[in-house]
Order: structure tokens, then sequence, then C-alpha cells
């Protein structure tokens, strides 16, 4: 069975709920670059193909909201507590756990505006949609869905993180290893 890392004292669920993360934003990514390159996900074929700097928006956002999603491992992981060395001014402190938790929060709200939005220019028919047939728009569902998951998994891992964190990295009964010290920089890997 693989492993997966996570710090030791790091409840099961919240490391599957990390994980999960990064593969929930996958579908939507990988919609895009499809997009990008003229598969079929839409009817669009009157516009020709996209321009370079729309091409280039598109996959950025793919990549950003990908790069964005793995931030959620940081809240099970090692540098989540500790910085790694590798990092300019910051390598080898300790991550503020308010920050850490702040920011997790920030993003799952700015996710359920997001998502907010997106279901009111729906309903609302704001924008010129994406003409499409019923094939392609059950693909943009599929692939879209999973995104509402986001915003619950990161609040959930970032209320389990500051929790964790709120006791010093120690669980009660129990000494905890990271909440001393500085983790290994082998166990960064």
């Amino acid at each position: 069975m693989m492993r997966i890392k996570a710090l030791p004292d790091v409840p099961r669920w919240a490391v599957l709920a990390a994980h999960a993360v990064p593969l929930v934003t996958l579908p939507s990514g990988l919609w895009r670059l499809a997009l990008v390159v003229g598969l079929p996900v839409t009817q669009d074929a009157e516009l020709g193909a996209m321009s370079v700097g729309l091409s280039a928006y598109v996959v950025s956002l793919s990549v950003v909201s990908e790069l964005l999603a793995f931030l959620t491992l940081g809240l099970v992981r090692e540098w989540g507590e500790v910085f790694p060395r590798w990092m300019p001014f910051l390598g080898g402190r300790r991550v503020n756990p308010a920050a850490a938790t702040g920011a997790a929060l920030a993003g799952a709200a700015g996710l359920c505006a997001i998502a907010g939005w997106g279901a009111y220019a729906s309903y609302a028919d704001l924008g010129p949609g994406i003409p499409a047939t019923a094939a392609q728009d059950a693909l943009l569902i599929a692939c879209y869905a999973p995104l509402l998951a986001w915003p619950v998994l990161l609040t959930a891992v970032a209320v389990a993180y500051r929790g964790r964190r709120r006791d010093g990295g120690r669980r009660r009964g129990g000494g905890g290893q990271y909440g001393a010290g500085r983790p290994a920089a082998s166990s960064w890997v």
C-alpha cells in the first residue's frame, strides 16, 4: 500500500483531505488545457484558434490554481510548520500558525465567493455563455463540479491545522516531535 507523507500527529482524515485538494482541481485544469489545444470541448469553431495572450492566460490559470491547491499539503507536512531552508529570508523559521490558518481560510472564503458569483452569473445569464452540445455541457459540469469540494476540504484541513498547532505541536497526553524543534531536512522530500 502506498504511504502518504504527513506529520505523525495529523489525523488521517486531514491527510486524505489535503491530498484530495490537488485532485479536485485537476479536471477543470485539464478541461482548460483541452480548450487551449483545440479539442472539441465547446462549439467555438467559428472563432478559430485562441489568441496567444488568451491561451497564456488560460494555461496560467490552470497552473496557478493547481499550485494554490498544492499549498494545502503544507497544512499536513513539515513545510507547514518550518519554512524549508532554500526559501530566501524565511528558510528555517517557524511558520506562524495564525497566518497560515488565516491565509487558508481567506482562500476558502475567496473560493466560495467565486463559486457564488459563478452560480449567480449563470442564473442571471450574464456573459456570452459557452456554446456547447449537451455532451460538451455534461463534460464541463463533470470537470468543474469537483471544484465545489475545494473550499470545504481546505476549511476542514485548516481548522485541523489550527487545532493541532494551538497546542504548540504537542498532542494532549504526549509530546510532539515537531513542536520542540525543527524537523530533519531529509523529511522535506
